[in-house]
C-alpha cells in the first residue's frame, strides 16, 4: 500500500475547452512503502504539515504554488532518512518537485492505494 507521486500536466483539446484535463507525465512509485514508512515516522511532528496530509488510501494534490513548501519538507525527510532506499526516494521526489516548479500548468498528486 505505497503512495506514488505523479506529475500531471494540464492539456487542452481546443480553444473552446473550459474544463481542465490532466495527463500523467512522470511517476515516482513507492511499491515497497518507503515513503509511507518515512511519513509515519514524521507525521504530527510539526515539521511536515503538507506531507502530514498525505492519505495512504486517498489523493493529495500539490499545485506549483505549494512546491516550495514541499521541497522544504522533503529536506526534513532527507535529514531523517535511515537507509539508501529512503534517501533515494526523497531525492527522486525532490527532482519531481523541481520539475513541477519549472513547468506551467502542472501539479503533483500523491496517490495512495
Amino acid at each position: 500500500m505505497g503512495v506514488d507521486a505523479v506529475l500531471y500536466r494540464q492539456v487542452r483539446a481546443g480553444p473552446a475547452r473550459h474544463r481542465r484535463s490532466y495527463v500523467a507525465s512522470e511517476v515516482v512509485a513507492d511499491p515497497d512503502d518507503v515513503l509511507l514508512d518515512m511519513l509515519n515516522r514524521v507525521r504530527g511532528g510539526g515539521r511536515t504539515p503538507l506531507l502530514d496530509r498525505i492519505d495512504p488510501l486517498g489523493e493529495l494534490v500539490v499545485d506549483a504554488g505549494a512546491v516550495p513548501q514541499l521541497l522544504a519538507e522533503l529536506r526534513c525527510l532527507a535529514e531523517m532518512a535511515g537507509s539508501p532506499a529512503e534517501a533515494e526516494q526523497v531525492r527522486r521526489l525532490a527532482l519531481l518537485a523541481r520539475r513541477c516548479l519549472a513547468g506551467r500548468d502542472v501539479e503533483i498528486r500523491f496517490e495512495g492505494d
